[in-house]
């Protein structure tokens, strides 16, 4: 009996062992379980920070952002604008080249590109309509130094209002900038503007060993009584890069030239600006009297170009600084 009682307490013991045994060993898997999720956790945390990626909305990140703009006036802009107001042709253009043009509420009468602009809103001209604006509710108005005391009227109302304003290439990559920020589109803009200079550079290095003689001369005509564009202007600069002579360089702002100041200096290329008001300009430069001893004439070198692509200060530049490369260059841009 004795014996018995012993042999059921040594089973009891070895039953309660085996039971705690157990129990330390489920612990300790689910604390080293709980240590490997942390450490995973921690790992994944590591990543998305090294890739940039937090978790949280990006766009909150980027608001609130205070601005400086082409007038010096410092703009907050609290959150991502969802409604935006365009108030020149060139402030629409460089919307759209980010994306933001979803967002556009209100344009200017004048804006005829991209396609989207004609399906929306006008809010005037060069003099805005401040009700309607007022009315279309913006969060913001991207304008331009030319809409003068119209940005500060709608800055008295409460309309916050940016202002772009470029006189250059350079300028312009920073309005695209400018606009990225405020829009919340900073990595689209920068993208933008690499694409920019990347065609610009490709340009450069083409024509970058052209000699003194092999330089053409270009008259570029924006209006048939002969006015042109001088220091200073887009069309000054684009023709700088192409590695081309702007026939009146000298001169500044846009100038009206005498006939006998263009014969004397005989332009190799005439590029005509105005075919959309004027039937067959061409042909009208090609018809002229007293120009026929002119290299461009009898080459037969005049082309008319859309105004827009060299004027207009938005991204499309680039687009006719290529178009002015291949019709001065042909031979170094086929």
């Amino acid at each position: 009996m004795f014996k018995q009682q012993k042999w059921v307490k040594l089973l009891l013991m070895l039953v309660l062992t085996l039971v705690i045994g157990l129990v330390a060993c489920g612990e300790k898997e689910d604390d080293s379980s709980k240590s490997q999720d942390e450490s995973n956790q921690n790992a994944q945390q590591d990543l998305e920070q090294e890739n940039g990626e937090t978790g949280e909305d990006e766009g909150d990140e980027l608001f609130p952002v205070t601005l400086t703009d082409k007038t010096g006036t410092e703009v907050t802009i609290e959150e991502e604008p969802e409604r935006i107001i365009t108030a020149v042709s060139s402030a629409t253009e460089i919307v759209f080249a980010v994306g933001a043009g979803d967002r556009v509420v209100g344009v200017n009468e004048w804006d005829n590109y991209p396609e989207e602009v004609f399906e929306i809103e006008k809010i005037g001209d060069l003099n805005l309509n401040i009700e309607k604006i007022v009315e279309l509710e913006p969060d913001l108005v991207v304008a331009d130094v030319l809409n003068g005391d119209d940005v500060e009227a709608l800055r008295n109302v409460g309309v916050k209002v940016l202002v772009l304003g470029a006189q250059s290439l350079e300028q312009v990559y920073e309005d695209i900038e400018l606009v990225g920020k405020a829009t919340g589109l900073v990595d689209e803009s920068v993208s933008l503007i690499n694409e920019m200079k990347e065609k610009v550079t490709n340009i450069q290095n083409k024509v970058k060993d052209l000699s003194d003689e092999q330089r053409l001369t270009v008259w570029v005509e924006v209006d048939p009584e002969l006015y042109s564009a001088g220091k200073g202007s887009f069309i000054d600069e684009l023709l700088t890069i192409v590695g081309a002579n702007n026939l009146i360089g000298d001169m500044e702002g846009w100038p009206q030239v005498s006939e006998e100041i263009i014969i004397e200096r005989n332009p190799d290329v005439i590029i005509t600006t105005y075919g959309d008001y004027v039937e067959d300009p061409i042909g009208s430069v090609l018809g002229r009297e007293n120009w026929s001893n002119i290299e461009a004439i009898k080459n037969e070198k005049v082309v008319d170009f859309n105004p827009d692509l060299i004027t207009r200060a938005g991204p499309r530049l680039v687009d006719g600084l290529v178009e002015l490369a291949e019709v001065i260059y042909p031979e170094l841009f086929k």
